[in-house]
C-alpha cells in the first residue's frame, strides 16, 4: 500500500529534475501520441476508445496507460492500466508499464480526466512528452504545457477540444 503524501513529495521532485524539452509539433508531422486517464464509468472508456480510433484513422501511433481505481471495473483490458498496488509505500512505481510509458518521448500525451489525481500527475510529473495536454485544474499548470477548459464536465467535449487543438497546432 502507497502513502499519497510520499507520492506527492516524489511528485514535486520529479517535476523539478524533469529537463525533458517540451514543444508542440505540427499535426500532419505528429507520430505518436500517449493517452492516458483513470477508469471511471463505462461511458468514459467507450468515449476514450472512439477517440484513440480517430487518432489512429489519422495515421497517428496511440499508446494508452490507465489507472485502475479500487472498486473500479476495467473494461475490456484493452489498455495497460496500473492500480495502487503497483505504487510502493515511498510513492515510487513498480511496474514496467508505467516505466516504459513515461519514458517514450511522445509528440504529445492526452491527460483525459478532470479530475487531480496524485497517481497520475506522479505519471505526467515523469513523462518525457514533448507536450502535455489535460484538463485539469489551472493550478496543476505545472504537469501540462497546454489545458483546456470545456463548458461542461463532458470527457467527450473534453476529447473534442483536445483534438480540435491539436490538429491546428504548427
Amino acid at each position: 500500500m502507497f502513502s499519497n503524501k510520499f507520492l506527492s513529495v516524489k511528485t514535486r521532485r520529479w517535476v523539478r529534475k524533469n529537463k525533458s524539452i517540451r514543444s508542440t509539433t505540427n499535426y500532419q508531422k505528429t507520430q505518436s501520441i500517449g493517452i492516458v486517464f483513470s477508469i471511471d464509468d463505462r461511458k468514459k472508456h467507450d468515449v476514450i476508445k472512439s477517440f484513440i480510433k480517430r487518432l489512429e484513422v489519422d495515421g497517428k501511433e496511440v499508446e494508452v496507460l490507465a489507472f485502475l481505481p479500487n472498486n473500479k471495473e476495467n473494461h475490456e483490458f484493452l489498455y495497460d492500466f496500473f492500480t495502487v498496488k503497483d505504487i510502493s509505500f515511498w510513492g515510487n512505481y513498480n511496474t514496467k508499464k508505467v516505466q516504459a510509458f513515461t519514458n517514450k518521448t511522445f509528440d504529445y500525451l492526452l491527460h483525459v480526466d478532470f479530475d487531480d489525481l496524485d497517481v497520475i500527475n506522479g505519471v505526467l510529473a515523469l513523462s518525457k512528452a514533448k507536450c502535455r495536454i489535460g484538463g485539469a485544474k489551472v493550478e496543476q499548470s505545472k504537469f501540462y504545457e497546454m489545458i483546456i477548459t470545456t463548458p461542461n464536465k463532458e470527457i467527450q467535449s473534453l476529447v473534442d477540444e483536445m483534438y480540435n487543438y491539436i490538429s491546428i497546432l504548427n
